[in-house]
């Protein structure tokens, strides 16, 4: 089993800036993907960023140019810069990991772009 743990999230701003992270711990061999995953109330969750364990990125073309993923291998962490935020950004961002086949999520934490 794999644990993540997310902090960093918080009421910002319109325009500001945010940093989330995320740490993984337990059971861990071989984590390829890391990724941060968002769900505003009424909506299904998102895909935000992807980031694989040779560097590889995939963003979601709403966060394209604001946000920055990156990740500490290390640590088993992985982070997100998000920048420029809008009120569309509002919702509970989670932290995924993926190790082989299994897909392993954070509880989640809020954040909240006022207009």
């Amino acid at each position: 089993q794999v644990q993540l743990v997310e902090s960093g999230g918080g009421l910002v701003q319109a325009g500001g800036s945010l940093r989330l992270s995320c740490a993984a711990s337990g059971i861990i061999f071989s984590i390829n993907v890391m990724g941060w995953y968002r769900q505003a109330p009424g909506n299904q969750r998102e895909l935000v960023a992807t980031i694989t364990r040779s560097g590889i990125i995939n963003y979601a073309d709403s966060v394209k140019g604001r946000f920055t993923i990156s990740r500490d291998n290390a640590k088993y962490a992985v982070y997100l810069r998000m920048s420029s935020l809008k009120p569309e950004d509002t919702a509970v961002y989670y932290c995924n990991a993926r190790q082989y086949s299994d897909d392993y999520w954070g509880e989640g934490t809020q954040v909240t772009v006022s207009s």
